[in-house]
C-alpha cells in the first residue's frame, strides 16, 4: 500500500475518528485536558505504526501532562483500536503535539495588529 492512496487515506480517516471518540469518551486520566483534539493521523503502509497529532487548548503545563497522559495510556488506546477496527495490524502509536493551530492564531493576531497601526495612519517602512 502507498503512502498517499486511497486506502492509506481511508484508513488515516477511521484510525483519527476512533482516536478522538477513545480519547474523548473511554480514558479517564485526569491528566488529560477536556479540550484535547486528535488533528491527524498519519498511518505507515504497512499498518505497523501511527503518528497521531494531538491539539491541546490550555497551558503548557497542561499540554504536558496531556501527552504523558496518553503516552501512558498508549497500551489501552491500541486495544481499544484494535478492537474498533477490523485492520490487518493494530498500529503502534506514538502521540505528536501538534501546535500549528496555536501558531495560526498567533500569527493572524500580529497580523491584525500591523494593519491597526497601518490604519491608524502612521506610514510603513519599505
Amino acid at each position: 500500500m502507498r503512502k498517499n492512496s486511497i486506502k492509506n487515506t481511508r484508513i488515516n480517516g477511521e484510525v483519527q475518528k476512533e482516536l478522538s471518540t477513545i480519547i474523548r469518551n473511554e480514558i479517564k486520566d485526569p491528566r488529560i485536558h477536556p479540550m484535547t483534539s486528535v488533528m491527524a493521523v498519519e498511518v505507515a503502509p504497512d499498518l505497523k505504526t501511527c503518528k497521531a497529532y494531538i491539539s491541546v487548548l490550555g497551558s503548557e503545563e497542561a499540554k504536558k501532562d496531556t501527552i504523558k497522559g496518553l503516552s501512558s495510556a498508549e497500551g489501552y488506546v491500541r486495544r481499544q483500536l484494535a478492537r474498533n477496527l477490523n485492520l490487518r495490524n493494530t498500529p503502534e502509536i506514538r502521540f505528536i503535539l501538534d501546535e500549528s493551530i496555536e501558531y495560526g492564531v498567533n500569527m493572524s493576531k500580529l497580523i491584525d495588529d500591523v494593519t491597526k497601526k497601518d490604519a491608524s495612519g502612521k506610514e510603513i517602512e519599505e
